[in-house]
């Protein structure tokens, strides 16, 4: 008997526990084959056009910005499903999301698909690295495209807006958090053209978004997520709104503390420091 737990020990340290949001590149690749997922690169246009994974597509996240105003906002639900189906997405396609590791662009595409209302999404573990390890098909072949029609069921639980945000400052339910660097949270980062008012939004909790990853963009344990977000004040009993200067950087804490720890009422101020700093009513820190 004992030399029986002895082997499930030794297999369950030598596997690596994955989360719903995060797949392998063995499973990913399985079902891109199939053709039952879009792989989708999240990478700087240039790298998708010198490699990228087999039949992945690929959105910049800038694309789905508004030209005009608050940089990094979003457009209109309508565009925005108009650029996803473009790239041959629905909202019932199985969606895989990689980047270079950073897990920022990819991390604000995973929000932005779940806020359109696209039902499975996860991001591909240990992204482009992950995959090349496992020794999955590369290519610099351009993917063909058949297009789609995405209708947009918008999620507005996991969206705040500026007013919103405002309206929960000195709620004790809420839990509002900075995911940005600690000299950006401090006001000591280097200038930013898009920030005038240096600092923080007054009553913000400093949790940086790499707190929720190891090396390589894998995500940490479900418990050393809790563990770091508790010491930051950051509770599954409380509504958590997070924000960075553009809101790039909370996707991949939104995951990490939705899809890892269990966490059920988190949303993403979209707006973020850049338009927060912008009006000059707004308390800053």
């Amino acid at each position: 008997m004992k030399k029986y737990i002895g082997i499930i020990i030794v297999l369950l340290i030598g596997t690596q526990v994955l989360f719903s949001g995060i797949i392998t590149a063995k499973d990913a690749a399985k079902l891109s084959k199939d053709g039952k997922a879009t792989i989708l690169s999240a990478r700087p246009v240039k790298d998708y056009g010198k490699k990228h994974i087999k039949d992945a597509v690929h959105i910049d996240h800038a694309n789905l910005y508004n030209a005009e105003g608050i940089k990094s906002m979003l457009k209109s639900p309508e565009d925005i499903a108009k650029i996803l189906g473009e790239k041959g997405i629905t909202a019932d396609t199985k969606v895989i999301i990689y980047d270079t590791g950073s897990n920022k662009a990819a991390g604000r595409l995973y929000w932005i698909l779940k806020y359109m209302g696209t039902k499975d999404v996860d991001i591909l573990d240990g992204h482009i690295k992950g995959w090349k390890k496992a020794r999955k098909s590369i290519t610099k072949k351009k993917t063909k495209i058949e297009a789609a029609t995405f209708t947009p069921a918008v999620n507005k639980g996991i969206y705040a807006d500026m007013a919103y945000v405002k309206s929960i400052l000195k709620n004790d339910k809420v839990v509002l958090v900075d995911v940005r660097s600690k000299d950006e949270f401090d006001g000591k980062a280097k200038d930013d053209k898009n920030i005038t008012r240096k600092g923080h939004i007054d009553g913000a909790v400093f949790f940086e978004y790499k707190n929720v990853f190891n090396e390589g963009g894998v995500l940490k344990s479900k418990d050393e997520i809790i563990a770091a977000a508790k010491t930051a004040g950051i509770t599954a009993d409380k509504e958590v709104v997070l924000y960075c200067a553009s809101s790039v950087r909370a996707g991949i804490v939104f995951m990490a503390l939705t899809d890892v720890a269990g966490f059920t009422n988190v949303k993403v101020y979209d707006g973020a420091y850049y338009e927060w700093n912008a009006t000059k009513e707004n308390p800053i820190k």
